[in-house]
């Protein structure tokens, strides 16, 4: 796949996942259960930009003198906020059934699992991810010349849920520069339970072929494939909740599946 398509972006961006926020059943301290809080949210934001009905609906039902920071939970699995909502899904929602039910904690924080944070520390993380992609593409020349005001309108675009307001900076930082590619796709490559796997992958190989997800694949995974050259049975690999054919451009790829944060999330599934 060559070529740029505002079409696909656009759907990419407006990905909404429905979800059902529920109150941990031993922290709350009303006479009775609260109602669960349906949301739908877009894949492409971060849960603390998305959940602050979460927060009103469900902190007069704790016990006042015992509220922490509010956090989420999966099946015994905190959430961690730092990953775009549709990574965090795609990584733990294994049967696809939906909504997603989401628990909801005002006690007891996992400070050895997730990190603290609301809507700062989530725009910092943010402009941080931004940086380092940039690094990788074009070594932070587009990012350096841009001013302040164009890395809040991204911020704000994201926000907000804004395509256009979005897109309108961030396509500078997806451009090729004087015509060259990307010298590094940046991605992160999650597994239940294990650090995010990244790595140096050219978009332009020695010959001067174009790179593939298969090449970003077998240098940073090699063990999912077997002699014969094909992924092992029980192996799922999927980005923006697709199944990415191992054949595409990794240029084209890296333009139309990146989150906000401009890192292809990519997640490999080990199906039982």
């Amino acid at each position: 796949m060559t070529g740029e398509n505002k079409e696909i972006l656009r759907e990419i961006w407006e990905g909404k996942l429905p979800i059902c926020f529920m109150l941990a059943d031993d922290e709350v301290s009303a006479l009775e259960q609260p109602e669960p809080l349906y949301l739908l949210v877009p894949r492409m934001s971060y849960l603390p930009l998305v959940t602050d009905k979460v927060h009103k609906h469900f902190i007069r039902a704790v016990d006042q003198d015992s509220i922490e920071e509010m956090w989420f939970e999966f099946e015994g699995q905190p959430l961690k906020w730092q990953y775009p909502i549709g990574a965090l899904f795609d990584l733990y929602w294994g049967n696809n059934v939906l909504p997603w039910n989401v628990i909801v904690h005002f006690q007891k924080f996992p400070a050895d699992e997730i990190m603290k944070g609301g809507k700062e520390a989530a725009e910092s993380h943010f402009m941080s991810c931004i940086k380092e992609a940039d690094s990788l593409k074009h070594k932070c020349h587009v990012v350096h010349g841009m001013q302040k005001k164009d890395h809040k309108q991204l911020w704000l675009g994201l926000l907000n849920d804004k395509f256009d307001q979005f897109w309108s900076v961030n396509k500078r930082l997806m451009e090729r520069v004087n015509e060259e590619s990307f010298r590094y796709v940046p991605f992160r490559l999650h597994q239940i339970d294990k650090p995010f796997l990244q790595d140096l992958i050219p978009t332009v190989k020695e010959d001067g072929s174009s790179g593939t997800f298969r090449d970003l694949l077998e240098v940073t995974l090699p063990e999912i494939f077997n002699e014969d050259g094909k992924i092992k049975t029980g192996y799922r690999i999927i980005s923006q909740g697709i199944e990415v054919p191992q054949n595409t451009d990794l240029q084209w790829m890296s333009y139309h599946l990146s989150y906000p944060d401009n890192f292809l999330h990519i997640i490999v599934i080990t199906v039982t």
